[in-house]
């Protein structure tokens, strides 16, 4: 319902938590962690710099593609990417918390051919 002489939501208005801005950060994105082992999460919405990830108050340091991960921890060339308890595959290059992870800076471990590596 909407306040048709200011435009203001009427939740927001009677003080409904509608606002999904952190203080100190930009807006709140949704991800997945399922272990806790995980070195990564999946975003669940398109993510910008500045924009916070899981529970852990985790901001993220460049544009993320919706369904991308982003790391949670340090990553050094040869170290193990996980995300859902597994290792998926491994750095290629340094990567750092909240920076994006993908073929750019990430060796697949899942679907590669036989020897191909």
């Amino acid at each position: 319902m909407t306040d048709s002489e200011t435009g203001v939501e009427a939740d927001a208005a009677a003080g409904a938590d509608t606002d999904t801005e952190t203080e100190a950060t930009g807006t709140r994105r949704p991800s997945v962690e399922l272990d806790e082992s995980d070195t990564v999460v999946t975003v669940l919405e398109d993510a910008e710099a500045g924009d916070v990830v899981t529970d852990r108050e985790f901001e993220v340091t460049e544009a993320v593609p919706f369904g991308h991960k982003v790391a949670l921890t340090s990553h050094d060339p040869g170290d193990e990417v996980r995300k859902y308890g597994e290792v998926i595959g491994v750095a290629t290059e340094p990567i750092e918390p909240g920076e994006w992870v993908h073929t750019h800076n990430c060796d697949s471990a899942r679907g590669k051919a036989e020897g191909r590596r």
